[in-house]
């Protein structure tokens, strides 16, 4: 904290005061400094819109509010600003899974691709992430991985969760872990099969040995599982008014195989990487919503960093619908996206 910008604790009058960080920050060598000089004092993982700002190293008060950066979204439309923000970047992605950066620019829903998909067709992705919802919804907001994976295969092997009953794409982690019954712990088990459904989890009371539970339905590899759990953690943050740099800073985790979150938004394009690995996936959308204004712009450009178009904007869509809202979603693509009736039946009441 700039010692021109501190304040005077109304307690005492002292001006030795630090500055509240609340999350789950990197502890870092400059973070340590920090703490050690009383600049700064650490306040836990679970913070809102009362807590305190400042705490004061002379007399022990706390006082002050933190000051978001953005307004906190209606309480009814958060679910279905992440959850639509998903789909709409999903359809907009199938077309062209697996095209080459800078062979094509995605600037509207169309048809086609390797699947041949009508316009406005949301993949696996949403489908998977959907039966996630419907879990939620049918046990009152309880996490229930059993029957969500159950739920899961009734999408794969009865097309549940689909426009139209149609299963057109499936991960192969995904398939092999719901064949056997258990989640896949390889090294090369780390596709973004489940980070690409873990979103509405931010909208429950799950802690994080329940996400990770629910990531291990078909991902249950350390590096899934903790994306996952950095994830929610960072969409609860930004759906509380937290700037998006200041929630992917507040949730680094401390596996140095998670060190790049600490720089994702200070890197060029070129350096964006967009394939099926988790950590690819995760950086991705989080680059594509540190570096746009807007909902559309983030998933059009997550769409054309190419090869994983579909779960990239999926990721990056569900932030963005956090970020801003179910009203930002340009109409004519809430208007083609299908299976519309679908997403509507699944959506659970939010605890948060």
């Amino acid at each position: 904290m700039d010692d021109s910008k501190r304040e005077a604790c109304p307690r005492c009058g002292s001006g030795n005061v630090a500055e509240i960080l609340w999350g789950k920050p990197a502890f870092t060598d400059e973070l340590k400094q920090k703490i050690d000089n009383g600049t700064v004092s650490l306040g836990g993982c679970c913070f809102d819109s009362s807590s305190p700002r400042y705490y004061c190293n002379e007399c022990g008060a706390e006082f002050g509010r933190i000051e978001f950066d953005m307004p906190w979204p209606k309480k009814d439309d958060r679910l279905k600003a992440i959850v639509y923000g998903a789909a709409v970047g999903d359809a907009l992605g199938v077309p062209f899974e697996f095209q080459r950066r800078g062979t094509f620019a995605c600037t509207h829903m169309v048809a086609g691709g390797v699947h041949g998909m009508p316009a406005g067709t949301f993949s696996d992705d949403t489908s998977l992430l959907l039966a996630t919802c419907d879990s939620i919804r049918a046990h009152g907001g309880k996490i229930k991985p059993k029957d969500m994976a159950n739920r899961f295969k009734e999408w794969l092997y009865e097309g549940a969760y689909t426009p139209d009953g149609r299963v057109f794409d499936v991960g192969n982690t995904v398939a092999t872990a719901l064949d056997q019954g258990h989640g896949c712990t390889g090294e090369r088990s780390n596709g973004n099969g489940s980070l690409m459904r873990i979103a509405p989890l931010a909208l429950t009371d799950a802690d994080e040995a329940q996400i990770a539970a629910v990531s291990a339905i078909t991902h249950a590899h350390p590096i899934s599982v903790t994306a996952c759990v950095a994830f929610v953690s960072m969409l609860r943050d930004v759906l509380r008014g937290m700037s998006l740099p200041n929630a992917i800073r507040g949730n680094i985790p401390s596996d140095e195989r998670f060190s790049f979150l600490e720089s994702v938004e200070e890197k060029d394009r070129d350096e964006i990487q967009s394939s099926g690995f988790v950590l690819h996936t995760l950086e991705a959308a989080l680059w594509c919503n540190l570096r746009s204004e807007s909902y559309a712009e983030c998933v059009k450009e997550a769409v054309n960093l190419g090869s994983d178009t579909d779960t990239t904007a999926c990721v990056a869509g569900a932030l963005a619908g956090a970020l801003y809202g179910y009203h930002a979603i340009p109409d004519k693509w809430v208007e083609t996206l299908r299976g519309k009736d679908v997403i509507d039946t699944c959506l659970f009441e939010t605890a948060q």
